[in-house]
């Protein structure tokens, strides 16, 4: 009853899109009556004839070319209206699809970062096009079917009642039959079609997955295993495939095409009995005429049916998105003063059990530089995800400007702070748009767009590099930017948050990637910066946090040291140790290259 209940609320749901446009719907709902009502009284007319001229052997040549030329004019007007009609019809379905498949991607766009950390891109992709797909066939094949169906089965009721009551109600014992068939196959369906449906989600997820990690797979030789595994879902879908055939076989097809036999011969047996004189010739081949057709929209409603149980389920899986709890902001219209921010007894947890951050306290003034250490997994890129406002704090708050972060509208956060990641995601669109991201900049005085943006190049050492391309700011990257290294991806990362002077910039591992000569070259970039903006940087090479005002280390959630640089070497602690190890391991690295030199000069006297 649960399942009963969710579908009808869910059709209604969908009819209530392409009752918007009544005014349209009205026009397609006439034409299509008036193309049903041409369609039925071409037997109404054959009947006509053969009672009133053959049987009575007369043939007056004006009554038989006047319906002889209506019959044709019927036929005639019979296919303009059912284009006219069907043409209506899909405009409003495509313009419903449309308008559905716009609100799901706009309210995934709008879902919070949490929503996405457990669901694979492809299953996204799966829902915004096959499932979108299903909804268009459920508008322009199911709804179209059904209406022009019900109304030819209603308009040929009403022809058959006012030609012979007795056959009319042989042929309506068929009608009750039929729909209990048509429930019973609903009922079956449902959960045959969901698992389908779900398995094909599946598929897609697994191909988008293995080609987005193509090398990964390669790399380790797992594309025997990643085969089996997308083979063994293909097989579950197959089988699913398979028992939905199988139902479709026996509920749909054979059993209504018996029941019409039943009917067919039901009627002959009613003429035998009540005799021409009753009935007459022409009214049992109107009949006859009228029960193939009666058979034939039945016949093909409960073939639609399959396509409806595709779109009942794809349509709770987007109906579901678009219902979802959006990414909630404040009201707070004013832009951000300064770049203080306050973590306040900050505690966090993705799935609330167990906690990635406790009890943190940090201040940064405005112009501050903040640096945030520790092991992989101690919560620093959690820290800076919870500054930036991309998850909501399970205890204490974020402060922004002294004002809580979740008091400040989507423009006023995302204008105001700005982050740079380890892995930046490179559009396969022009230098320009990668770093502008259809933004309207704020032009500095007497500067243009152009040069704002070779500005943003110069300070972080990329514009050398942009020069060299033949069409400058407007050459084309490959996808994903295939065509720059890992450490350039993070520098054009970097101008693109630079053409915008955010209040706060955090880096997230964000000079992971790059030599060392570049480094330098952002540090006094950085340093730059600092005159308007506060920074927080996230760092695994202490060599560009030694000038941050405040470093904390981070271990399990917890600050177990902070201070300046100085002042954690002098505590000897785990900061000191991590700094120890990488010098170390710089030093070796320096003997290395001067080894593989002095190799080089001795070759080279020899």
């Amino acid at each position: 009853m649960a399942d009963q209940a969710t579908n009808t609320r869910i059709i209604r749901r969908l009819l209530s899109y392409a009752l918007a446009d009544k005014k349209k719907l009205g026009v397609a709902m006439g034409l299509l009556l008036a193309a049903t009502i041409a369609d039925v009284s071409g037997p109404w007319l054959i009947q006509h004839f053969i009672d009133n001229n053959i049987a009575r052997d007369d043939f007056p040549v004006k009554e038989v070319v006047l319906l002889a030329v209506t019959y044709v004019v019927l036929n005639i007007a019979t296919a303009w209206f059912r284009y006219q009609q069907a043409m209506r019809f899909n405009q409003i379905a495509i313009g419903v699809v449309q308008t559905i498949r716009k609100q799901l991607f706009g309210r995934i766009l709008n879902q919070p970062l949490a929503a996405f950390d457990y669901m694979p891109s492809g299953k996204l992709i799966s829902r915004i096009t096959n499932d979108t797909e299903s909804i268009k066939d459920f508008y322009v094949h199911v709804i179209g079917t059904v209406m022009k169906n019900v109304a030819l089965v209603s308009v040929m009721v009403v022809v058959m009642s006012m030609i012979s009551w007795r056959l009319t109600v042989v042929v309506l014992i068929l009608l009750p039959i039929v729909v209990g068939i048509m429930v019973l196959y609903q009922r079956k369906s449902a959960a045959a079609y969901r698992r389908m449906r779900d398995l094909l989600t599946d598929i897609n997820a697994a191909m988008s997955e293995t080609i987005q990690g193509m090398s990964l797979v390669q790399l380790m030789r797992q594309e025997k295993a990643f085969y089996q595994q997308f083979s063994e879902l293909t097989e579950q879908h197959l089988d699913a495939q398979i028992g939905v055939t199988k139902l479709n076989g026996f509920l749909l097809r054979p059993l209504i095409d018996f029941l019409s036999g039943v009917a067919l011969i039901s009627l002959v047996a009613v003429f035998g009995v009540s005799g021409v004189e009753l009935i007459g010739v022409g009214v049992l081949y109107a009949f006859i005429s009228y029960l193939g057709r009666v058979t034939e929209p039945l016949i093909e409603l409960t073939q639609q049916l399959s396509l409806l149980q595709q779109a009942l389920v794809a349509s709770e899986r987007i109906f579901g998105f678009i219902d979802a709890p959006q990414q909630q902001y404040g009201k707070d219209e004013n832009a951000l003063r300064s770049g203080v921010l306050t973590c306040q007894d900050l505690t966090f947890s993705y799935d609330g059990k167990q906690n990635v951050l406790e009890n943190i306290q940090v201040t940064l003034p405005h112009r501050g530089f903040l640096a945030l250490v520790g092991h992989t997994g101690s919560g620093k890129s959690t820290l800076a995800s919870l500054m930036m406002g991309f998850y909501p704090a399970t205890q204490g708050q974020v402060l922004l400007d002294e004002r809580p972060l979740d008091s400040l509208s989507h423009a006023v956060l995302r204008e105001g702070i700005a982050m740079v990641q380890q892995d930046p995601h490179i559009l396969s669109d022009s230098v320009r748009e990668n770093i502008t991201l259809g933004r309207t900049l704020t032009l500095l005085e007497g500067q243009t767009a152009d040069e704002q943006l070779w500005g943003a190049l110069e300070q972080v050492g990329l514009a050398e590099q942009v020069r060299q391309y033949s069409e400058g700011l407007d050459t084309i990257l490959g996808s994903g930017g295939a065509s720059l290294s890992a450490g350039q991806k993070q520098l054009l990362a970097l101008a693109r948050v630079l053409v915008a002077k955010p209040k706060i910039l955090i880096l997230d591992e964000a000079t992971a990637n790059i030599d060392s000569g570049t480094e330098q070259h952002i540090q006094q970039a950085l340093d730059k910066l600092r005159q308007d903006m506060s920074i927080v940087v996230i760092a695994h090479r202490l060599s560009t946090i030694m000038e941050a005002d405040e470093i904390l280390v981070l271990s399990h959630g917890h600050v177990t040291e902070r201070g300046t640089h100085r002042d954690l070497l002098m505590q000897q602690g785990h900061y000191w140790q991590m700094y120890q190890l990488q010098q170390a391991g710089e030093h070796l690295q320096q003997l290395e290259a001067e080894s593989q030199d002095s190799c080089a000069e001795t070759r080279m006297g020899a």
